[in-house]
């Protein structure tokens, strides 16, 4: 009896490990490659399998989900001889199990050794200023090489990045250097820019200031010009109409007579010897002029002749001693000019008299 009880207990245990054996599940994104007598039978796909018990074995379970390997640093030498190390990261995946598993031992190993190779060809061909700005094209260069390579061995590169690209020491200081220097630079043109720009319109404020400036004193003159030639019109009008007589015309003469003799620009005045003349004729001028234009004294004027007169004759003595004070100072400056040697320049004018100055004989205005 206990040899049957043992008996049933070994088939019973065959029989469950020969189920276990027979009854395989595979999970979702995994495929089984499964040998016969240890050559490949068939790939077992997700789900419930069964396979003959003793006779055919799982050699290899493949994962088909996308994997991502990082690589170590590997060093890299640059085509302006300088050493660079360099992070890459891998996406891959196994689109044939079946190759991946009988075409090559280890592919992790070998997409690794592909990778630093493949990136030692492209970056050997660059400088260390173009490697740090291709990682694109490096990028690019990678994943056809290996997307090439590893085809042959059912295995799909989907992605190759470069992590990091890390030059010597002494290149980062220098390079810092250099970043240094040129942010200076960038920063020199831009205050250069702005002080061109602020000194642009200064000057196109002082322009227009200029011309506002001188087109309002423009408008000042035309203004002036216009307020003095109403003056003169209003004067000349007045003038006509008062019907002014010659004693009012010579006096007004003799009283400009001292202005002009003192005026700040006079520095020299010479004074004619025929003075006497000059006014005589003047006044005979002036007497026609007033005969043509009807010059008659008015009868309100008439009551004040006297005193323009005693007016007038006291107007010529002054005018009269301003020009013997004149003709002195005039033959002073001649004596000191010629070194003390009598003068031989204008000769001594006659003596003036008040009264020759107010008079008007016809004689005279025949003359003039």
């Amino acid at each position: 009896m206990e040899f049957v009880s043992v008996l049933l207990i070994a088939v019973a245990l065959i029989a469950m490990v020969t189920l276990i054996k027979a009854v395989r599940i595979v999970p979702q994104q995994r495929q089984d490659v499964v040998e016969r007598l240890g050559r490949y039978k068939r790939t077992l796909n997700p789900g419930l399998n069964l396979l003959v018990p003793f006779i055919d074995a799982v050699r290899t379970k493949v994962d088909m989900r996308e994997q991502v390997v990082s690589f170590p640093p590997q060093p890299v030498i640059t085509s302006d001889n300088l050493v660079v190390s360099i992070d890459t990261v891998l996406y891959f995946k196994v689109v044939d199990s079946v190759r991946a598993t009988y075409e090559i031992s280890n592919f992790l190993q070998a997409i690794e050794q592909l990778t630093v190779t493949t990136l030692r060809n492209v970056i050997g061909s660059l400088d260390l200023e173009r490697a740090l700005t291709s990682r694109e094209e490096i990028n690019r260069h990678l994943s056809g090489v290996l997307d090439e390579t590893t085809g042959r061995w059912g295995i799909k590169v989907t992605r190759v990045e470069i992590k990091a690209i890390e030059p010597p020491p002494s290149i980062r200081d220098s390079m810092e250097k250099q970043m240094r220097a040129e942010r200076d630079r960038r920063a020199a043109i831009l205050n250069a820019e702005g002080h061109k720009q602020s000194q642009i319109l200064t000057a196109e404020g002082e322009k227009q200031a200029a011309v506002l400036r001188a087109d309002g004193d423009r408008q000042a003159r035309i203004l002036q010009a216009e307020g003095q030639a109403k003056a003169i019109r209003t004067v000349f009008d007045a003038i006509h109409q008062a019907n002014p007589s010659q004693k009012v015309l010579a006096y007004q003469y003799l009283q400009a007579l001292p202005q002009i003799a003192n005026g700040t620009a006079n520095k020299v005045w010479i004074v004619p010897a025929e003075l006497t003349k000059a006014l005589e004729g003047m006044g005979g001028a002036l007497g026609g002029l007033s005969q043509m234009v009807g010059d008659a004294p008015s009868p309100e004027a008439a009551d004040g002749a006297s005193a323009v007169e005693r007016e007038a004759a006291e107007a010529a003595q002054a005018a009269a001693a301003a020009a013997r004070q004149i003709h002195d100072e005039v033959r002073v400056a001649e004596a000191q000019a010629t070194g003390g040697s009598a003068p031989q320049g204008l000769p001594a004018p006659e003596p003036v008299s008040p009264a020759s100055l107010l008079t008007d004989p016809a004689d005279q205005r025949e003359r003039a």
